[in-house]
């Protein structure tokens, strides 16, 4: 799991070296000091040899910068690699979600996703900050320090070492308690942020049913929550700078009453095996180990709070889209003939109902087909199959005569172009939204797919033009207008297939049909597949097929269909009677 996220140090590989080598160095440094401080207070104080102490003072000094320069370069380097590593780490995450299907992406939802690329992130660049500084640094200076103190008085040291086992078996048990906490309360995050999200994205909604408060007591609720798990892990981290403290203090009473009772024994230090610096230096050793013991513990817990994430942000590392592109992948697609053979397809592989149920049709490169149905009838679903943005269960669906999953997934795309029920634009220009069709796109074939889209009239009447500023979502934009936006983009790509899945229904009929006659004059070579809500939307289509309930029920020509298919004569009889039929 750790090899994993350490992958994606890279450029800032060299920084996470350096950092401990710096760290590794100080901590020598600093061990020295309290043996430098001995003899200064030995061989100069006591024998009152004040060109030696100006001499010992001045190597003290030079070691003293000399840590505290290395301590800010260790320092520097530490957050330019925690830094570079939360780039990498966020960027090696996202790039992978771009590669997942529908089916992964359902599985993790868009609110842990966020969760994972922010606060998981967050949490992972701050332990990995602290370990760089403290995991090195730590351990060299409660190991030196416990040979120089060893050195100076055995019998004393043993304090020291009886002492670490009591503070080890305190943040065990702290981190025992307080993991499970952590687990708990990211997915409590998820939920916050599900929360949020939906209720921004539906605000209209939300305000045009006066469902404010109802809002605020839901996330109220979630962040009562968050807060309580916050406060239990509160209260039981505050135990370490207790247990630190206690053991602190503990050492030192332990120090000079067995220390005084050595002098007291032997009668003065020297006879207890003790010079005045020495014992000076002893005390220091024991602050040292002590200090170096809370810088751990410090560690320990960074590592309890990152542990969760470090696992939440391995699983997005890891997880591998359920959709993959051939072993020999195929790159060109022939042409726009579509053929479904005995599809059977369910989002939910172990559903005990299907989706779409034995579902076979053929149709012709260059067709037009249109779709018609009722809610619930799965008409998306259907179309969804040939990009191949879910595969089928069982049965198989082939574009240009070759199974869609023996393409390469970009190149099957390319050729795919689809307008989907839900319209999504992107803050940014309209020439922005329109180059997601074709990054290279000239101004002049912009414009020509949006006469085609009947799009260009409304852009050229916008403040900017072709240049004016869309908002996320396209918030600024009428339904109409989202609608057309999106079909002149997918016009954009030349496609061999063109889905529109019920992508003019905030339009007029006469605009539709001036689409639908456009589409036909500009792209007579492209398949074009309609789902609509209106027959007169389909009418003129080579062939129309009729769902229901997950089942191809009827297809043919609109005439063909209103002699043979009573599902269709019934809709088309409810519309020209004023009535409607609502499409999923």
């Amino acid at each position: 799991m750790i090899r994993t996220l350490l992958k994606s140090l890279r450029d800032f590989r060299k920084a996470a070296i350096v950092t401990p080598i710096f760290m590794m160095i100080e901590s020598v440094l600093e061990i020295l000091m309290p043996t430098l401080m001995a003899y200064l207070i030995d061989r100069g104080i006591q024998n009152q040899d004040m060109g030696y102490v100006l001499r010992m003072g001045l190597v003290l000094l030079g070691v003293s910068l000399t840590s505290l320069t290395l301590a800010f370069f260790a320092g520097r380097f530490a957050a330019v690699a925690s830094a570079g590593f939360a780039k990498n780490l966020r960027h090696d995450m996202f790039a992978n979600v771009q590669t997942l299907s529908f089916s992964n992406i359902d599985k993790f939802s868009t609110a842990s996703i966020i969760t994972r690329l922010t606060t998981d992130v967050n949490n992972v660049q701050n332990a990995f900050q602290m370990m760089l500084r403290l995991a090195v640094r730590a351990p060299m200076m409660i190991i030196f320090a416990l040979i120089f103190s060893f050195r100076l008085h055995q019998r004393l040291s043993l304090i020291f070492l009886a002492l670490i086992p009591v503070l080890g078996l305190g943040l065990y048990l702290i981190i025992r308690h307080v993991h499970p906490i952590f687990v708990r309360v990211f997915k409590r995050y998820d939920k916050l942020n599900s929360i949020v999200s939906e209720d921004l994205h539906g605000i209209r909604v939300v305000k045009s049913f006066n469902r404010e408060d109802y809002e605020i007591e839901k996330f109220t609720e979630v962040s009562k929550s968050i807060y309580e798990d916050f406060l239990a892990t509160g209260k039981r981290l505050a135990l370490n700078s207790p247990l630190f403290q206690f053991c602190l203090y503990l050492s030192m009473l332990l120090l000079a009453w067995f220390g005084a009772q050595e002098i007291a024994a032997s009668g003065n230090l020297a006879a207890a095996g003790l010079t005045t610096g020495q014992l000076a230096s002893l005390i220091g050793y024991a602050m040292q180990i002590l200090m170096s013991l809370m810088m751990l513990s410090m560690v320990f817990v960074m590592i309890i709070i990152s542990r969760a994430s470090i696992a939440r942000i391995y699983e997005l590392l890891e997880e591998v889209s359920t959709l993959q592109s051939g072993e020999k992948a195929i790159t060109q697609v022939q042409d726009g003939s579509i053929i479904f053979e005995h599809v059977n397809f369910s989002y939910n592989k172990e559903a005990e109902k299907l989706v779409l149920d034995d579902i076979s049709l053929r149709i012709l490169s260059g067709q037009t087909i249109g779709i018609i149905g009722g809610t619930g009838s799965s008409k998306s679903s259907l179309v969804q199959l040939i990009p191949r943005l879910y595969d089928v269960n069982t049965g198989r669906v082939l574009v240009g005569g070759i199974d869609v999953r023996e393409y390469s997934l970009d190149a099957l795309r390319h050729q795919v172009a689809m307008v989907l029920q839900k319209n999504i634009l992107f803050s940014g220009s309209v020439k922005d939204n329109l180059r997601w069709g074709d990054p290279d796109a000239t101004d002049e074939q912009m414009q020509a797919a949006c006469k085609a889209a009947q799009a260009d009239e409304f852009i050229r009447a916008m403040p900017e033009g072709y240049d004016s500023y869309v908002e996320q979502g396209g918030s600024n934009l009428s339904g109409g207008q989202r609608q057309r936006l999106c079909i002149a983009r997918a016009l954009l790509k030349n496609p061999k297939i063109l889905i529109l899945d019920d992508s003019t229904s905030a339009v007029d009929m006469k605009t539709e049909k001036d689409i639908r006659d456009m589409l036909t004059r500009s792209i007579p070579d492209t398949t074009k597949i309609i789902i609509a809500q209106r027959v007169s939307s389909v009418e003129d289509a080579d062939q129309i097929l009729v769902m229901d309930d997950g089942h191809l029920m009827a297809a043919g020509t609109h005439d063909e269909l209103l002699m043979r298919s009573d599902i269709y004569r019934e809709v088309y009889e409810t519309q020209t009677q004023g009535g409607s039929l609502h499409a999923s």
